[in-house]
């Protein structure tokens, strides 16, 4: 028998055998597969884990720890080549869709359309939630990664003023920097430094030379003068952070 993953978010992905597709009403637990590991991550899946409380349905945890979901993917790899689906995953957008054209998604259309997901999810996430015409997954959280994130008590302590380009950044790291403070906190792992990576080729480049290289792959781009130095960009942030920065989880990082 085919087994089909449901999906609870377009950052997270539901998997459920056949069976449950047409016989929904007789599931009464719903397995879990996620990273939301962090204080205030467990507190934001909380809320869902109450809402299926109050619909009568018991919530099984599987959590895998990992900021950026590869130990849970890898996990979820393997527990969908067994053939032991947990009800629902959390998963990222073209993860999504590299299931669902393995058709092992299952199809939330019927519910989506009862609630009119057509018109409340933005176009843009529409595309890692709608294959082939199903609705195989569900928005429930998504992330905007090009932010700065500044501490204001520090940025007074030292006479700061909001970064306005990339150099105005690194002379506030400079100023950070000589007043004994830590200027960037950072995770050494390679889903924050990619996310950090992502920041700088826009800053660097512009809105248009990012989606060039990084949307449409052009090659010239990816060749380009303007991304060898959004390179040497990075290479110069690194040296703001401290010596123990390697490995750290973001979490931890944001609580710096």
């Amino acid at each position: 028998m085919n087994r089909f993953l449901t999906t609870t978010a377009v950052i997270a992905l539901a998997l459920a055998g056949a069976h449950v597709a047409a016989r929904a009403a007789d599931v009464k637990e719903v397995q879990m597969l996620h990273w939301w590991t962090s204080g205030g991550e467990a507190a934001a899946l909380n809320v869902l884990k109450e809402d299926l409380s109050k619909e009568g349905f018991a919530w099984k945890d599987v959590p895998v720890a990992g900021g950026g979901g590869d130990a849970a993917m890898t996990a979820l790899k393997a527990m969908v080549a067994a053939g032991t689906y947990p009800t629902a995953s959390q998963m990222l957008g073209y993860t999504v869709l590299d299931y669902a054209e393995a058709g092992v998604m299952g199809d939330l259309t019927e519910t989506a359309k009862k609630e009119g997901w057509d018109k409340s999810v933005p176009a843009a996430l529409q595309k890692f939630s709608v294959y082939d015409g199903k609705w195989v997954a569900a928005p429930v959280n998504v992330h905007s990664v090009n932010w700065l994130w500044i501490n204001k008590a520090v940025m007074d302590k030292i006479g700061g003023t909001e970064p306005k380009s990339f150099d105005d950044l690194i002379a506030l790291l400079d100023k950070a920097k000589a007043a004994g403070v830590i200027p960037l906190a950072l995770g050494g792992q390679n889903w924050q430094e990619a996310t950090m990576f992502d920041s700088i080729v826009l800053s660097t480049g512009g809105p248009e030379f990012y989606k060039k290289a990084f949307n449409d792959l052009d090659e010239e781009s990816l060749k380009s003068e303007t991304m060898k130095k959004s390179f040497d960009n990075l290479a110069k942030i690194i040296q703001y952070v401290d010596p123990n920065f390697s490995g750290r989880d973001w979490n931890l990082a944001t609580a710096m």
